[in-house]
């Protein structure tokens, strides 16, 4: 994966047509590139990222942002109900105890998907 402007980019090589392409996968727009080596691809994400927010620009529209720091989880009740009371245990709201929660479990993850290179 690549990232720029925090925009993330899944990229694949097409054997058949001896290519490299690569796709946003942070958006829900389409923002797609493509090129014969590393080094072009890179500009050319570099260059479909900056054209997709030039255009928003010349809209007059806001782009996409990669991430809102907004997500609907659903829950069972019993769950909901559970999560409410150890939240009000700890002192804290039920957004704020998720966010400490989902956060360590973040960088958990993360530490083990940089030990696992």
């Amino acid at each position: 994966m690549i990232e720029y402007k925090g925009y993330l980019a899944e990229v694949e090589f097409d054997a058949e047509a001896e290519i490299l392409h690569g796709e946003v996968i942070n958006t829900r727009d389409v923002i797609t590139f493509q090129a014969a080596d590393a080094s072009e691809l890179k500009r050319q994400f570099h260059r479909s990222v900056d054209e997709y927010l030039k255009f928003c620009a010349d809209l007059g529209e806001d782009p996409e942002k990669p991430f809102s720091g907004k997500f609907v989880v659903r829950l069972s009740p019993e769950t909901h109900r559970k999560l409410y009371l150890a939240a009000k245990q700890a002192g804290m709201s039920l957004n704020a105890y998720i966010a400490r929660h989902l956060e360590a479990g973040a960088k958990t993850a993360n530490a083990k998907t940089v030990d696992a290179r």
